[in-house]
């Protein structure tokens, strides 16, 4: 669990009266450190800032038998594939990036807070079956191309919502020519195509990475038993693809959605003809997708070529270490010097950036500008809470050359640049070492394990934070239709877990929950005036912020539902985007189709996740319009839900909306919540 997630998890978990967890399980603190001056003046800050939300998650571990990964330890899914990935293993994980761990041959899943509770306290998770997509690669990477192109290639071919429901297997001669962190880039970003997760055979780079890693019994009994670790031949997948890495070229996704693939070749004629701007800001290289050692050698053999001409970079450049592993190693090698010199500030430990952890300076906010990162999403205003950001996704090195360049059009594989001495001069290709020479540097030992007494650990919550607060049950359906419900916000395009629940500035309430409901749904955008975060009270026909208006229903007892598009609920594994909702009194969300872990958190909080038998109806309901669900004392899993709209002028009309609710499921709503089920109310 990451700790942004992990508050809510421990508050649910305390709430069950359990005394220990039932299985391994660990925290880490990576998301609350804010990007600004650097990594340890930005560390140092957030011990300061946050010591409540920490002391409670370390004393909450220690209680709970729970390990506990200190502030600066590094990025949750960096720190797993060095220490608790195997192949083989079924790992679940609160945050959607979790299929990391798929680079070493597990089965590594992203939840919602309420399944880790779940399975914490001995429960069965429960998956429904997925299909296979199967991604068979040829040929062998070389030049610019890199593993993380793969997946920016896959993503261009299935879009965002194309693995949904699946996992993606990688298979073929091709495999053998991908490190194992590599392929951990590749399963990581597979949550942007929405695939429940993505895994690799077991081969001999990941035995190589298992021994730097000081695991050789693991890889030694994984070599016993490859033939059960490696893809079924002649096996018959619901849909395959098939890449050759020899002829792939290095790719940059984006503006604002991941699967928006131009190859490096067109990119520059694209963003002319669609007026991005050229001028790259800021180039930004790390994060838990890409900041293995061989990622960081790579981009460093582009800096170093670049300054044997005198040149740096003419962008802001900041490197993320992924953990504090690969900061101490790449500090003793140099590379850590190299990339300062080239004019780069390497960060903490943490997310900082990809996640919106960042103070950022050189801009102001709705003004027009491109970054260019080596992060996995790239949703509108996600990295600096600025609208009019176009993010880009791609390599490291690409990254790097394009910052050298500052230029969104500038191709490494054909272009030049102008060195100091004003000659022309052309990047050869990167290079790097996959796995350290000299073996990893752990850096500081930042990890505390749960005694094995914990009689004597009290986990305080004071009443009157901002920061934390303990849950009270949501209340119990009352056996009633839910008649004449007022529709909050009609939703139009685009709604993913950052349009619902905010992260940047707002994690620091994630432990709170009335606190955080602040910000439910104040990115998304209202239909009826194209604006986020103002629509119609239709109580008193005024205007004003989502979250206020939802406060005033809950205050005079109004139910109210949401409508949605495409693939709702898709981007991060935050179950705050279910919760907040839950909180304010909203009882359903009805879309055209919904992203796998948000609608699952829904569930689990008891709210009714309803998709259109015929999407066209999404286009039938206004936003005055008033909705009733009928014969929910019947609901069945299959059978579906009866809807009548009420207009304003009084006419109504019947549609039908389906559900994937099972028995168990249908208990969590009946009891008003999965917890509520747990604890027998």
């Amino acid at each position: 669990m990451q700790d942004a997630t992990a508050q809510m998890a421990m508050l649910q978990f305390i709430s069950s009266g359990l005394p220990k967890v039932a299985v391994p399980s660990t925290i880490h603190c990576d998301h609350l450190i804010e990007a600004k001056d650097g990594g340890s003046q930005d560390l140092a800050k957030a011990k300061d800032i946050n010591k409540e939300v920490y002391n409670f998650l370390a004393t909450a571990s220690a209680k709970y038998g729970v390990g506990f990964w200190k502030p600066g330890s590094g990025i949750i899914h960096q720190i797993v594939l060095e220490n608790y990935a195997f192949p083989g293993v079924m790992l679940i994980g609160t945050d959607s990036h979790t299929p990391n761990g798929g680079g070493l041959g597990g089965v590594c899943v992203g939840v919602g807070g309420a399944d880790a509770v779940d399975v914490m306290a001995n429960m069965p998770w429960e998956l429904k079956c997925p299909k296979v997509i199967g991604v068979k690669l040829t040929g062998e990477l070389k030049g610019w191309t890199s593993p993380k192109d793969v997946i920016l290639k896959v993503a261009g071919i299935l879009t965002v919502k194309g693995g949904t429901g699946a996992i993606v297997e990688y298979f073929g001669p091709g495999v053998d020519s991908i490190s194992c962190t590599g392929m951990g880039t590749i399963c990581n970003m597979g949550a942007e195509i929405g695939a429940t997760t993505s895994i690799f055979p077991y081969n001999h780079r990941m035995e190589a990475y298992l021994r730097a890693t000081e695991r050789s019994k693991v890889a030694e009994l994984a070599n016993q038993y490859k033939h059960l670790l490696s893809s079924d031949e002649g096996a018959d997948y619901d849909q395959v693809i098939e890449i050759n890495l020899s002829v792939l070229e290095p790719h940059v996704n984006g503006p604002f959605t991941p699967d928006l693939a131009h190859p490096i070749s067109k990119l520059g004629q694209t963003a002319k003809q669609q007026g991005w701007p050229l001028d790259v800001k800021v180039g930004l290289i790390g994060s838990c997708t890409n900041s293995s050692y061989e990622d960081m050698t790579r981009a460093a053999s582009i800096a170093e070529q670049a300054m044997k001409h005198g040149v740096k970079s003419r962008s802001i450049f900041t490197v993320t270490p992924g953990s504090e592993q690969i900061r101490a190693t790449i500090e003793r090698d140099g590379i850590a010097a190299t990339l300062r010199e080239f004019g780069g500030t390497v960060l903490a430990n943490a997310c900082g950036p990809c996640i919106g952890q960042w103070n950022r300076q050189d801009i102001k906010k709705g003004e027009k500008n491109t970054i260019v990162t080596s992060y996995n999403r790239n949703f509108t205003g996600r990295n600096d809470a600025n609208p009019e950001t176009h993010a880009f996704v791609a390599s490291p090195e690409i990254v790097t050359a394009l910052s050298i360049a500052g230029n969104l059009a500038f191709n490494p594989e054909t272009d030049t640049l102008t060195g100091k001495d004003g000659k022309p001069f052309k990047l050869d290709s990167p290079y790097g070492d996959e796995l350290p020479s000299q073996g990893f540097d752990p850096g500081e030992d930042t990890y505390q394990a749960p005694p094995s007494d914990s009689s004597g650990v009290s986990v305080d919550v004071d009443p009157n934070s901002q920061r934390l607060q303990l849950l009270s049950p949501f209340d119990v359906w009352d056996g009633k239709d839910l008649d004449d419900m007022t529709v909050l916000i009609k939703v139009k395009g685009k709604c993913t877990t950052d349009h619902i629940s905010a992260a940047g500035p707002w994690l620091k309430y994630r432990g709170h929950l009335d606190n955080i409901s602040n910000n439910m749904f104040i990115g998304a955008i209202n239909i009826e005036n194209d604006t986020p975060n103002k629509v119609k009270n239709q109580l008193t026909g005024e205007y004003g912020g989502v979250p206020d208006t939802a406060r005033d229903y809950k205050s005079k007892g109004v139910k109210w539902c949401v409508i949605g598009d495409e693939n709702y609920g898709e981007g991060s594994s935050r179950e705050h985007a279910a919760l907040e909702p839950r909180h304010l009194g909203g009882r359903a969300i009805i879309v055209k189709s919904f992203a796998r872990i948000h609608e699952t958190n829904l569930k689990k909080q008891g709210m009714l996740p309803l998709t259109f038998a015929n999407p066209a109806d999404y286009d039938s309901i206004q936003p005055e319009d008033k909705l009733s669900l009928k014969g929910l004392k019947d609901i069945a899993p299959g059978k579906p839900v009866e809807c009548v709209i009420t207009r304003k002028d009084g006419s109504s009309s019947t549609i039908t909306l389906n559900h994937t609710m099972n028995d168990a499921q249908i208990g969590w709503f009946k009891a008003g919540s999965a917890l509520n089920k747990m604890a027998g109310k």
